[in-house]
C-alpha cells in the first residue's frame, strides 16, 4: 500500500505505478495506493520485481513528492520436483566384483529456492533393484550390495531411483530415473570338452595341411575371455596332426602334417588340452583354466595311386650323347594291398620338344634326340605312373636332367678387339688388359692361357705378357710409334683353354696409333690428322669437307640432268613416226615403194606372236594350171610371192621397172620361220620352177637364172 502525506483523504492525490510488471502483473488503485497482483508469480520465473511509484495532483498533473523506488520479492513455495536431467543411466560393472563397488553417480535438480527452507534439499533411494545395489541418499552413488554377482547367472540389472525434496519428508516432491546397469565378463570359467573322446574317421589319400576334423570346448564367458588355445599333447599322434583355434567358433581345426598309410598303420589316438589365453590372476584359486579330451583317428583304406622313390630325379648325361643311350630310371610302386603294375609315361604337355624317351614299363629313360649343353643347358619334365587295375588313379614326379658339357668351343678374346698405343709410348708399357670367355661350360679351376702366335714372333712391335689369373696384358716391344709409317698393327693371339681336349682359338687385336700428350691422353686418332697444317683446327677441316661434298654433288646433279635432257630427245625422236627412218636394205622402188611389206612386223617382233595371221598376206591362195605341189616347207613363200605378183599385175601405178623386195626378217617366232634355203631339207633339185616363166616378162630374167642353174649343175644344193 502506498500513501502520501499530502493525501487528506478528499480525492485530490493519484497515484501512478511504472517498472517491471507495472499493468501486466500489478496494478495500483490511483485513489487508495493499494498494489495488487492480478496473476500468479512464479518464483523460478522471476525471483523479484522493482516498480516505481509516485503521487500526482489531480488537477494540475504535477507530482506532489518525488518518485520512489521499491522491490517486490516473491517468496518461495515447494512447487518443484527434484529432477534427473542426465537420465535414463547406463552403467556397467564387473561381475564377481565385491561389496561396495563403484558403480554410477546420478545428480536430481530441484528448481526451489535452496537459501527457503527445505524445498531444495534432495534425498535419494532404490525403489527398485535390491538387494543388488545400494545408493547413498546424499551423494546419488550406486554402488554394488552384493558379493560375486555372476554374468553368467544374469547379466541385465535395471535399478529405479527416487530424488525427494524437503529432506524425504512428508509431504516433499518426488522424481525417479531408470539406471540400466551390466555386468561385465571376467575370465572366471574354465574351457570344459562337453565329451572326454571324440571319434573321427580319415581317409588315407587324405592331403597333407587337409583338416580331418573339428572338436570344441565351451567357456561359458564372452569375448576375449572365451578365446581358447588347443595343443595336442605329445603322444602317439603328435607328429602327424596339428590342431589349431577357429577364431569364429572357437574351435579346433585338426589337420593333416604328414600322409597316411592304412597298410602302415590304421588307427591314432592321441589328447588335446583346451586352454584360456587370457587368465586373471584373481581367479587362480578356482583351479586350473584347461581341460583334456582324447581323440581317436580311424583311417580308412583307399585305393591309391603309385608312389614314386623319390619326390625329384635329378639326372646327368654328357652332350652330343648317342640317341638310345639310357642315362636313368624312375621307380614306383603300389603300396595298396592288391599290389599293381605300374606303367610309365612322359607329361609330353611339359615337354614338346620329345629329347627324351621312357621305358613304359621298366621306366627307362634314354635319350631320344642329340643334346646341345649350348642350346640348353637343362631339362625339366614330369614322369606320369598309373596303376595298370586303375588307370585314373596317377602320380607325377618331376625329372631334372642336366647336359655335361664337353669342350668343343674355343675360348675367344672378350671385347674390346681394338685398342690404341700413343706413339710416345715407353717400351714395356701395358697398354691393354685382355680377357678370355669359352661358351664351354667352364670347370672349377679353369685356365687361360695366353700367348703371341708364332708368326708374330720374329719381329715384333707388341707382345703378350700372360699374368697367369685368366687374364693377360699386351705390352710394347720398343720405343715409340709413328703414324706415317703405320697407323694400325695387328697383333695374332694365341688363347688356350685347360679342358680336355684342349681347345685354342688365334684372335687378331687391332692396335692403332694415336697422338697423346705427356700424360698418355689420347688426342688424335685420326689418320688424316697426321697430314693437317699445324693451327688448323678441326671445325675448319669439317668445314672445307663440307665445302667440297657440296661441289661434287652439284657436278653430280649437272652431269645427271645433262644425260637426263638427252635422253628425252631421242625418245621423242624415236616416238615420232614421221621423222623415223626405217633402213632395212629395200632394193626396190625408191621412197614411192612404201606398201612393199608392213614396216611394222620389223619394228615390233612381238607382232607376230600377237596375230598369228600375217596382215601383208592375203589367206586366199592363187592357183595356177602348172604349178606342181611345192614342199611343205616353201608354203609360206609361194602364197607370199603369188600375193605381190597379183598386186603387181593389177597396179596401175606400179612402176615401169621391175623391183625386187626381199623379206628376209628372222625374228624370234615368226610364223613363216626362216627364208633361207641354207637350212632347208631339200634342194634345188627336189623343186619344179618351170612356173616361174608362167608369171610375166617380169619373172623372165628369174626364170632363165634358175632354169640356168638347173640344167647346169642339177645336183648342187643351195
Amino acid at each position: 500500500e502506498l500513501h502520501s502525506d499530502l493525501d487528506k483523504g478528499v480525492g485530490t492525490v493519484k497515484y501512478t505505478l511504472s517498472g517491471d510488471g507495472a499493468g501486466t502483473v500489478f496494478t495500483i488503485d490511483e485513489t487508495t495506493g493499494d498494489i495488487h497482483a492480478i496473476r500468479s508469480l512464479d518464483r523460478e520465473e522471476k525471483p523479484f520485481y522493482t516498480l516505481r511509484a509516485q503521487a500526482v495532483d489531480v488537477d494540475t498533473k504535477k507530482p506532489l513528492e518525488p518518485e520512489s523506488e521499491f522491490i517486490i520479492k516473491v517468496q518461495d513455495i515447494n512447487d518443484n520436483e527434484p529432477k534427473f536431467l542426465d537420465g535414463p543411466y547406463v552403467a556397467s560393472v564387473p561381475e564377481m566384483s565385491p561389496v561396495g563397488a563403484y558403480v554410477l553417480q546420478v545428480k536430481a535438480t530441484d528448481a526451489d529456492d535452496p537459501t527457503y527452507g527445505n524445498s531444495a534439499r534432495v534425498v535419494y533411494s532404490i525403489l527398485q533393484g535390491q538387494p543388488y545395489f545400494s545408493i547413498d541418499p546424499k551423494t546419488g552413488v550406486i554402488r554394488t550390495a552384493l558379493p560375486n554377482m555372476d554374468r553368467e547367472v544374469k547379466e541385465q540389472y535395471q535399478v529405479l531411483i527416487q530424488a525427494k525434496d524437503m529432506g524425504g519428508q512428508l509431504g516433499g516432491l518426488a522424481g525417479t530415473t531408470t539406471v540400466n546397469i551390466t555386468l561385465t565378463d571376467v575370465n572366471d570359467n574354465p574351457p570344459r570338452f562337453p565329451k572326454s573322446i571324440f571319434h573321427l574317421k580319415v581317409p588315407e589319400s587324405s592331403h597333407v595341411g587337409s583338416a580331418i576334423g573339428r572338436i570344441r570346448a565351451v567357456d561359458p564367458d564372452f569375448g576375449k575371455n572365451a578365446a581358447i588355445e588347443y595343443n595336442i599333447v605329445p603322444g602317439d599322434g603328435g607328429n602327424l596332426f596339428e590342431i589349431t583355434t577357429d577364431e569364429n567358433t572357437q574351435e579346433g581345426v585338426i589337420k593333416l602334417k604328414k600322409p597316411l598309410d592304412f597298410e602302415t598303420k590304421k588307427a591314432y589316438t592321441f589328447k588335446v588340452e583346451a586352454s584360456n589365453l587370457h587368465l586373471d590372476h584373481r581367479f587362480h584359486s578356482v583351479g586350473p583354466f584347461k581341460d583334456t579330451a582324447t581323440v581317436k583317428i580311424n583311417v580308412l583304406d583307399m585305393d591309391e595311386p603309385p608312389v614314386f622313390s623319390k619326390p625329384v630325379y635329378t639326372m646327368e648325361v654328357y652332350e652330343d650323347t648317342p640317341v638310345g643311350t639310357i642315362i636313368g630310371a624312375v621307380t614306383a610302386q603300389d603300396l595298396d594291398a592288391g599290389s599293381s603294375s605300374v606303367r610309365y609315361f612322359i607329361d609330353w604337355k611339359n615337354d614338346g620338344n620329345s629329347y627324351f624317351t621312357i621305358d613304359a614299363t621298366e621306366g627307362t629313360i634314354a635319350t631320344n634326340e642329340l643334346l646341345d649343353r649350348e642350346s640348353t643347358a637343362q631339362y625339366n619334365f614330369s614322369i606320369i605312373a598309373s596303376k595298370v587295375s586303375n588307370p585314373l588313379l596317377t602320380s607325377k614326379v618331376n625329372v631334372i636332367i642336366n647336359v655335361l658339357d664337353v669342350n668343343e668351343f674355343p675360348p675367344e678374346i672378350s671385347v674390346p678387339y681394338e685398342t690404341s698405343v700413343c706413339e710416345n709410348a715407353k717400351l714395356g708399357q701395358v697398354i691393354q688388359t685382355i680377357t678370355a670367355v669359352d661358351k664351354d661350360l667352364s670347370p672349377a679351376g679353369q685356365r687361360f692361357a695366353f700367348r703371341l702366335s708364332p708368326e708374330a714372333s720374329n719381329k715384333p712391335n707388341f707382345t703378350v705378357h700372360d699374368y697367369r689369373n685368366n687374364t693377360a696384358g699386351i705390352e710394347t716391344r720398343r720405343q715409340g710409334y709413328s703414324r706415317r709409317q703405320q697407323e694400325l698393327h695387328l697383333l695374332p693371339v694365341v688363347i688356350e683353354d685347360s679342358s680336355y681336349p684342349v681347345q685354342s682359338s688365334t684372335n687378331t687385336m687391332t692396335i692403332r696409333v694415336c697422338r697423346c700428350d705427356a700424360d698418355g691422353s689420347i688426342l688424335s686418332c685420326n689418320v688424316e690428322a697426321i697430314f693437317l697444317p699445324v693451327g688448323l683446327s678441326t671445325g675448319a677441316l669439317i668445314a672445307i669437307l663440307l665445302c667440297i661434298v657440296i661441289l661434287l654433288v652439284i657436278v653430280v646433279l649437272y652431269v645427271a640432268l645433262r644425260r637426263q635432257k638427252k635422253k628425252d630427245t631421242l625418245m621423242t625422236s624415236k616416238e615420232d613416226i614421221r621423222d623415223n627412218v626405217i633402213h632395212y636394205d629395200d632394193e626396190g622402188g625408191g621412197e614411192e615403194d612404201t606398201q612393199a611389206f608392213d614396216i611394222g612386223a620389223l619394228r615390233n617382233p612381238k607382232v607376230i606372236e600377237d596375230n598369228k595371221i600375217r596382215r601383208d598376206i592375203k589367206p586366199d591362195t592363187l592357183r595356177f594350171p602348172r604349178q606342181r605341189q611345192p614342199a611343205e616347207d616353201n608354203t609360206d613363200i609361194r602364197n607370199f610371192i603369188n600375193q605381190r605378183l597379183q598386186e603387181n599385175d593389177v597396179d596401175p601405178t606400179a612402176p615401169p621397172y621391175d623391183s625386187l623386195a626381199t623379206y628376209a626378217y628372222e625374228g624370234n617366232g615368226s610364223v613363216a620361220e626362216s627364208l633361207s634355203s641354207i637350212d632347208s631339207l631339200t634342194t634345188e633339185a627336189d623343186q619344179d620352177y618351170d612356173y616361174l616363166s608362167d608369171w610375166g616378162p617380169r619373172f623372165k630374167i628369174l626364170a632363165d637364172m634358175f632354169g640356168e642353174e638347173e640344167s647346169y649343175n642339177p645336183d648342187k644344193v643351195t
